[in-house]
């Protein structure tokens, strides 16, 4: 049954001040949080722990569900979780045990992962879906500090692995409905991601230009945003900040999700030295 049709759809809304806001946000290394052997320095740490916490005053009401689209799921087309009760996924190695005791036993929401593939379908992608898909540590790590009650129903949209920045913003513009219906939809990547530039200085200052450039262009105009965004490895340094792009992707997605949105920088710290920053729009 086509469910957008119908004013009784639990999900539909006519006020448009509801809309919800769209939030980008680096989730930092691993299971940082939750672990006696972080990266990076305490304070660093916990100006980042501190900014997860207060996503939820991001929205100006609580969402019915969150949609995820984290940097650490990719497909051949656009894949959303649909499972009931999503399983952990400890997507990492090398940490204490502690690690892998981590929970965030959030509800999955299949309807809404049906909404997602047929807003999808109907832009024209090809979709999945995977009921036993579990939450991965770009979903449960930041989400574990904003939402520690993990009540709030959850799913995730994976990236395609063409890595096209331009289809992934073109995946985040039909999404857009959804933030009439009550959804928080959150990326979760990093503004800067290779592993050896960490702690280093030349990996700082790259960082930092790099940075700067993603700030001036992500604040601009919607086409001015989308134009850079799809051509991103013209950024100074572009290449040294990502080698592979996969985390700056689901950045791309929410920039489609916010339409002609103005956004704002809503963090901007650093991580053993490096530049990060979080967008929110609207």
């Amino acid at each position: 049954m086509d469910t957008t049709s119908d004013p009784n759809h639990e999900h539909a809304t006519q006020n448009p001040s509801a809309r919800m806001p769209v939030v980008f946000l680096s989730h930092g290394g691993g299971p940082w949080p939750f672990i006696d052997q972080p990266y990076g320095s305490p304070a660093e740490l916990e100006a980042l722990a501190n900014y997860l916490r207060g996503v939820p005053k991001v929205p100006s009401a609580p969402p019915k569900a969150l949609l995820m689209i984290s940097a650490h799921w990719e497909e051949h087309v656009p894949t959303v979780m649909s499972g009931t009760n999503p399983p952990m996924l400890y997507d990492y190695t090398g940490f204490e045990a502690k690690a892998y005791e981590v929970t965030w036993p959030a509800p999955g929401d299949p309807r809404l992962a049906a909404r997602v593939q047929q807003l999808l379908a109907a832009a024209g992608f090809q979709t999945a879906e995977d009921d036993r898909r579990g939450f991965d540590h770009g979903t449960f790590v930041p989400l574990k500090l904003a939402y520690p009650e993990a009540d709030v129903p959850t799913i995730q949209l994976s990236l395609t692995r063409d890595l096209d920045p331009a289809k992934h913003i073109a995946l985040g513009r039909a999404l857009q409905p959804l933030r009439d219906e009550g959804m928080f939809i959150v990326g979760s990547g990093m503004t800067y991601h290779n592993m050896p530039g960490f702690g280093k200085p030349l990996g700082a200052a790259q960082s930092k230009v790099f940075d700067a450039w993603l700030q001036a262009k992500v604040t601009s105009s919607q086409a001015e945003r989308e134009a850079a965004l799809t051509d991103w490895t013209s950024a100074p340094f572009a290449r040294e900040v990502h080698p592979r792009e996969e985390h700056l992707l689901p950045l791309m997605v929410i920039a489609g999700a916010a339409g002609d949105d103005a956004a704002r920088v809503g963090f901007c710290g650093t991580g053993m030295g490096i530049t990060l920053s979080t967008y929110h729009f609207g």
